[in-house]
């Protein structure tokens, strides 16, 4: 007998008691969206009762930016570094504040190196200057500290002092750059290595890491090459990779082997990122450009920029080396003209040799050929070419790596004071034989080890220098002007292998003037000495091409200044000559006549 039904038997399933998928898929919307109905509804209810009076707040885990402008209330210094005549302080970075600092909001803080606390008694003094014109790389001098004592920076309105280890310049690795093929090249003083030779990588090696005072946190990595003083390494992976900014705190130093942490040079040196071109056969965006290191040449800048733009030069590199004159108020001046000149503090002390090696790396982004001269020299094209011509007759030839071009030295032409319409005309009279060569080079064909002497590169395999016919071009060098220039000469010499001329070191050495000795005393017949040869030409030239015909004056003459009103009175002067002179000719015919 059957029991009730479903009782004593086992329930088939039915396919209507399966849920389907999109009957569960509306189902769970129509709930979503119910429940965000009635929390609508509760939150505009909840306010329509309470009115304004809640206000839910979101909290942060970081403060929101104020509207308010940021106002500098504290300083950061980055390194300090001591020099024979100053002391350097490398100030951090502020992208949040870009505040630039000027002389009226610091001041030098002296106090005991050993005082920590910075409870001893300290006084302040005025800086020197403050280098850079953007927060990005601001550099204060301040006058040396007294023995046993140090310096910082601070502001003025407070007196929280930053107080970081100083380093001396002659022991540091002072600068870095990333290459294109992810080498990092060092700059450093103190390892005294040969001249113009490759040394032994084995008896030193890279190191990267924040506190070099041992050896147990620092990342080590080979040298591929060092010459002078310039060391080529091996970059970790892990640094390339590392984030570099403008507050980028990852150094790099090089390592005596075997001399433990004493061996390491102390550093300031962050490995920064020089961007080079992906096709380096690609045709640049210049074609002649000009590196040179200055120090106080503001007065001559003008002439010596605005002449090279006429003669084919389109932009140029100032590596600035610690000059006190008006130079960076030229320089502003001359960018206002368009001409796209760059400036580039370079405060370290005899360092021309690597700050020519750091150019080249700049200069070879956009630049297919890069001349190394001074701000005394010129390139004077007899034939009445541009340089660019000169350029595109050597480049029909891949294996010209460099453009030799030979020195004549003039001499104060009989001057006393510096002439009024500029070097190029002023001085006519020179050495009758040049006494060296200057260089005008490819960058793409530079070896790989930077070494360069006397303003020459070495080249990379596959590429030689030539030398330039003296009637193409030459290079007129004003080395030895009025005595008021050229006893500047004997303040520091800035070449790494060239004796200051103040020590009783290589005195015979072509870099000096004969006879002078080491003290800056002028001889009597000084305005007549080094005058071999009349050589008008390039004063010829400059009279013929750049005279404004309205003004009578050169390009670099400002109207109204002093050395224009000197010319103008000489012109006045020269002209009261002539009329004297027709005059008397005039009256003789006269006579004879009657």
């Amino acid at each position: 007998m059957r029991g009730p039904k479903g009782v004593g038997r086992k329930r088939r399933s039915s396919p209507r008691d399966v849920v389907s998928w999109s009957t569960l898929f509306w189902c769970t919307l129509f709930v979503v969206i119910n429940c965000a109905l009635f929390s609508g509804f509760s939150f505009y209810a909840f306010r329509f009762l309470f009115g304004k009076t809640f206000q839910p707040v979101l909290v942060l885990t970081w403060p929101a930016p104020s509207n308010k402008p940021i106002s500098p209330i504290t300083i950061s210094v980055r390194e300090v570094v001591m020099f024979p005549d100053q002391a350097l302080v490398f100030l951090n970075n502020y992208p949040r504040t870009a505040h630039v600092f000027t002389k009226d909001d610091l001041h030098c803080v002296y106090f005991s190196a050993n005082d920590s606390s910075r409870s001893q008694p300290r006084f302040n003094q005025p800086p020197i200057d403050i280098d850079g014109g953007d927060f990005h790389n601001q550099i204060v001098r301040c006058p040396l500290p007294p023995r046993r004592l140090t310096v910082s920076v601070g502001l003025k309105h407070n007196d929280d002092v930053p107080v970081l280890p100083s380093y001396s310049w002659d022991w540091l690795a002072y600068d870095a750059l990333v290459d294109r093929d992810n080498t990092t090249i060092v700059f450093v003083k103190g390892l005294n290595l040969r001249r113009e030779r490759i040394s032994n990588t084995e008896k030193f090696e890279c190191v990267y890491g924040w506190d070099f005072r041992t050896t147990r946190f620092l990342l080590r990595s080979d040298v591929v090459s060092i010459a002078q003083e310039i060391v080529r390494c091996k970059t970790p992976l892990s640094v390339l990779s590392f984030p570099r900014g403008p507050n980028n705190t990852l150094k790099v130093s090089v390592r005596v082997k075997g001399g433990g942490a004493k061996g390491i040079l102390d550093t300031i040196a962050r490995p920064a990122i020089r961007p080079g071109l992906a096709n380096p056969t690609h045709r640049k965006e210049h074609e002649m450009c000009l590196c040179s290191m200055v120090r106080n040449q503001g007065r001559f800048l003008k002439e010596w920029v605005m002449y090279h733009a006429q003669m084919g030069v389109q932009r140029w590199f100032l590596y600035d080396n610690n000059s006190d004159d008006d130079s960076v108020v030229v320089i502003e001046w001359l960018r206002r003209a368009n001409y796209n000149v760059t400036r580039h503090a370079w405060p370290w002390l005899k360092t021309q040799e690597a700050g020519f090696a750091h150019c080249a790396l700049r200069a070879r982004e956009t630049c297919q050929w890069v001349g190394f001269i001074d701000v005394d020299e010129f390139f004077h094209l007899p034939s009445g070419l541009l340089l660019p011509d000169v350029l595109r007759n050597q480049s029909n030839y891949d294996y010209v790596g460099e453009i030799r071009a030979s020195c004549y030295s003039f001499g104060p032409s009989g001057l006393r004071r510096v002439p009024v319409q500029g070097v190029t005309v002023g001085y006519t009279c020179r050495l009758a034989a040049p006494e060296r060569h200057k260089s005008i080079v490819r960058p793409e064909a530079l070896n790989s080890t930077l070494i360069n002497v006397v303003h020459h590169f070495h080249l990379r395999n596959g590429y030689e220098p030539v030398n330039v016919d003296k009637g193409v071009l030459v290079i007129n060098h004003y080395k030895y002007q009025v005595w008021e220039v050229f006893k500047e000469k004997f303040y520091r010499r800035v070449a790494t292998y060239v004796a200051d001329w103040q020590e009783e070191q290589n005195v015979g050495s072509k870099d000096r003037a004969p006879g002078l000795g080491t003290r800056a005393v002028e001889p009597r017949d000084w305005a007549h000495r080094f005058c071999e040869v009349g050589d008008s030409g390039l004063r010829d030239r400059v009279l013929q091409s750049f005279v404004d015909p309205q003004s009578h004056l050169l390009p670099w003459q400002e109207e109204g200044g002093d050395g224009v009103v000197q010319v103008q009175q000489q012109q006045k002067v020269i002209k009261r000559s002539v009329m004297m002179m027709r005059k008397i000719r005039a009256r003789r015919k006269h006579r004879v006549f009657l």
